[in-house]
């Protein structure tokens, strides 16, 4: 059995210059697929169940699924919820079997969001589960804007939550489909400079593969969520298989079709964030 906590892969990442991927998750198909990828490159992975996907599946059977995957895996896998909005969800989460979870109080003025992290820590901490929080909203393409994580505030949030890890806005933006952005290096570096949490970039698809690969390797940050650019792979697979024979109508031989090409799409993802 390789299920691990958050904490579990995030601290040996950080100390060995390398980053760990986080997932996120719609159904069977692509947790299975993103398993055998990391299985493939000898890598740890996170399996992220974000809203649209607690939307479709209930957080007891993601964890079913997440822990079933883990269990068989050979390499270490993370049953990770993202993006909790409450203390309910998280509280829901740990009883299901999940070993990380992220609160997002982001949206909140920064005394709120951190006491209300805190609580979520200690709750997580108590029952062996890591917890990753957020500071400084990251915003959405096409709407949402962000507002930049000022340092000052990563310094008190990281003092008073203690969470295992820290997700910043740093010019990165969530469902972005191009790389042509960037990251803010120079705010990232005025973080990393006053805190020693492990860090978190949301939107990780927008970010050009060469700044994923350096930051991986030289800064703290150390886990990168990666979601639009896999949901596309999967989506050109799926409607290729659609579309090869109209007649077709059984499913799972449908689905059967996209695991391979999702597989390829994901190890390219991984392969970004391996060491020097």
């Amino acid at each position: 059995m390789t299920l691990a906590t958050l904490a579990d892969v995030l601290q040996p990442a950080l100390a060995n210059g390398y980053a760990v991927a986080g997932l996120v998750t719609l159904g069977w198909e692509d947790m299975r697929a993103y398993v055998a990828a990391a299985e493939a490159e000898n890598v740890p992975v996170i399996l992220q169940a974000g809203p649209s996907c607690r939307e479709h599946t209930p957080l007891p059977v993601l964890g079913k699924m997440f822990r079933h995957l883990a269990e068989e895996a050979s390499v270490p896998v993370v049953a990770h919820l993202d993006h909790g909005y409450t203390a309910e969800e998280c509280r829901v989460a740990i009883g299901s079997g999940f070993t990380s979870v992220m609160f997002d109080g982001s949206r909140t003025p920064l005394q709120q969001n951190i006491d209300n992290t805190a609580a979520i820590v200690d709750m997580a901490h108590a029952a062996g589960v890591s917890c990753e929080g957020e500071i400084g909203f990251v915003g959405y393409s096409g709407g949402e804007g962000s507002s930049g994580t000022d340092p000052e505030d990563a310094v008190q949030f990281a003092r008073e939550t203690s969470v295992d890890a820290m997700a910043i806005s740093v010019g990165n933006v969530h469902l972005q489909q191009d790389k042509e952005g960037g990251l803010d290096e120079a705010r990232i570096r005025a973080i990393e400079a006053v805190t020693t949490v492990p860090l978190v970039i949301h939107g990780g698809s927008g970010v050009p593969e060469l700044q994923r690969r350096a930051l991986a390797q030289g800064s703290r940050v150390c886990k990168f969520n990666i979601g639009t650019e896999l949901r596309i792979a999967f989506g050109d697979a799926l409607r290729e298989a659609v579309n090869r024979d109209a007649t077709r109508f059984d499913r799972v031989s449908i689905l059967k079709e996209t695991h391979d090409p999702l597989v390829a799409a994901t190890r390219r993802v991984l392969q970004a964030f391996k060491g020097a």
